[in-house]
């Protein structure tokens, strides 16, 4: 038994940074969700992995490139699954069915990855969070605005450019109090309940602009 123990214990020290890195960035995500960004530290991060400070140290030469790193992983799974939740414009779909399905298509994605959410939700998330996410932010806009508008011009709607801006804070704002609302619901709603309660609203505002 005695030589089984050193043999499991060599291996898990001797886990290459490669595999480590992983492990620390979902250590620091869940840190950071639970209490906040600044609550991140090497120290932190080891205690969470049952592991030494130098065994984080391997992976990340400090805190700082130890948030860089995680930072730049959430942003990029965030803003794919916004992107790939957005309505399309499919002329055989019925406009509702596709906000409907566009938003339950972006609660999934919540559902899937609550803990990266809450570290976007936070009251306070840190100068580098809210710059990195309000630049992700503006590109889910801008590309919205790119699908919505041949639509509104088909509906006839007035004004659409002067309009255009505000619809599309409108459905930002729509998406993220239904992130919010899905994480704060404790199964309330599942995703496509509340999806389908959110897309049906905001395509009748859209809809009657």
């Amino acid at each position: 038994m005695g030589v089984g123990t050193v043999s499991t214990r060599s291996r898990a020290a001797h886990l290459g940074p490669g595999l480590r890195r992983p492990q620390a960035l979902d250590a620091a995500l869940a840190i950071a969700a639970e209490a906040g960004v600044t609550a991140v530290s090497i120290g932190a991060v080891a205690d969470r992995m049952g592991v030494t400070r130098p065994v984080v140290y391997s992976c990340f030469a400090d805190r700082v490139e130890l948030m860089t790193a995680l930072l730049e992983r959430e942003e990029r799974y965030l803003l794919d699954g916004v992107l790939a939740a957005l309505p399309s414009r499919r002329g055989d779909d019925e406009p509702e069915t596709v906000f409907i399905e566009g938003f339950q298509a972006l609660l999934n994605t919540v559902a899937a990855r609550p803990d990266a959410w809450r570290l976007v939700f936070q009251s306070a998330p840190g100068a580098d969070l809210a710059e990195r996410f309000a630049a992700s932010r503006a590109v889910v806009a801008a590309h919205f605005a790119r699908l919505i508008r041949p639509t509104l011009k088909r509906w006839r709607t007035r004004e659409v450019e002067r309009k255009l801006p505000v619809l599309v804070e409108f459905f930002m704002s729509s998406g993220e109090g239904a992130v919010r609302s899905l994480l704060a619901s404790d199964g309330i709603w599942t995703p496509d309940q509340l999806g389908e309660f959110i897309g049906r609203a905001v395509h009748r505002a859209f809809r009657e602009a």
